[in-house]
């Protein structure tokens, strides 16, 4: 393969990222269109890489070429001696890769619907090895379940953070279920202290929710207001910049981030990432008895089987099951017993 160089503009604007290459670029405008813009970040960047291991006019790419752009992913990365704890693998995950072929499927469905390729390269799967099976997928990603905090790992995080800001973002996504970029994105009409509920407008694809909070994170943010937040902000998103030149600017993704990992260092935790964080709360609502489709809801999830994971993370629902199973079995005669 022949490497081309491509490389991710992001204009100021807020404009849709360019790769410098028009069909590319035509797609990435559509994208912007009808997605957020993390989403169409992500997808500037796995068509770069794409492109850049592809080294080929869009057209011009064949089947051949992506197996062999799969097979490029899956070699090691720094140095064949770095592996993962989580699965062992040396090379990209089989989640990042996927990704990858969902992004260059979309461009060439897209370029397809336009009459400027014969045919989308990226196949939907391989053939099963018996007529009538379902597909084989392309990649194989493995079905992991999330991790999530201890009682005591918890406390240790709020104990770690300095301001009420920092405290009142934990909180929600700890108490609440919040996403990262919905805790970001909240505005001042959007808490209800009255109600103990906030309501999510920039949810995960565009969808909105109303949630209930615990109190404790309005107590908290009741401070943060009071105390900390810059006074004659010219914006009404909830969690600001509280020092330095973007002082009163809504906070960043890597703001938040860099805020988390200080003070995981200072708790002295392995693990706390905000995703971490809201696996944690949807955890413990199941375990203390929240129906599914009321974590579900609680969630903001579409579909009831990207709830169904925190079946297996309640430490309690599995044994309960299986002693409900186990009393009845006891009662029943084993082959070549007698009652």
């Amino acid at each position: 393969m022949v490497e081309w160089s491509l490389s991710v503009e992001v204009p100021p604007d807020g404009a849709p990222p360019r790769l410098g290459h028009p069909q590319l670029d035509a797609y990435l405008r559509f994208v912007a269109a009808r997605a957020r813009r993390n989403t169409v970040l992500a997808t500037a960047y796995d068509l770069k890489v794409a492109f850049t291991v592809l080294g080929k006019e869009p057209a011009q790419v064949t089947v051949r070429d992506v197996l062999a752009f799969i097979q490029q992913q899956r070699e090691p990365r720094r140095g064949a001696n770095v592996r993962r704890l989580a699965d062992g693998e040396a090379g990209l995950s089989a989640r990042t890769i996927r990704r990858r072929l969902a992004s260059l499927s979309g461009l060439f469905a897209f370029l397809l619907a336009g009459e400027e390729v014969e045919r989308n390269p990226v196949p939907t799967g391989l053939t099963a090895r018996r007529p009538g099976r379902p597909r084989v997928p392309l990649v194989r990603v493995p079905k992991t379940l999330p991790r999530i905090l201890e009682p005591g790992e918890a406390n240790a995080l709020l104990a770690a953070l300095r301001t009420f800001r920092d405290r009142a973002m934990v909180e929600l996504m700890l108490f609440g279920a919040l996403r990262r970029c919905e805790v970001l994105g909240l505005r001042l009409g959007d808490l209800k202290p009255g109600e103990n509920r906030v309501f999510i407008a920039e949810g995960k694809g565009g969808h909105q929710r109303i949630v209930p909070v615990s109190p404790r994170c309005f107590v908290t943010i009741g401070h943060y207001l009071q105390r900390e937040r810059p006074p004659g902000a010219d914006t009404d998103r909830v969690f600001l910049v509280l020092k330095g030149p973007r002082r009163g600017r809504p906070l960043s993704a890597d703001g938040l981030d860099e805020i988390l990992d200080g003070a995981r260092r200072r708790a002295r935790l392995r693990h706390a990432t905000c995703h971490e964080l809201r696996h944690t709360c949807l955890t413990r609502l199941r375990e203390a008895g929240m129906a599914l489709e009321a974590v579900q809801a609680q969630a903001g999830h579409r579909s009831i089987e990207t709830t169904r994971v925190y079946l297996h993370l309640a430490s309690d629902w599995l044994e309960a099951e299986y002693r409900k199973a186990m009393d009845v079995l006891d009662g029943l005669a084993l082959p070549g017993e007698q009652k």
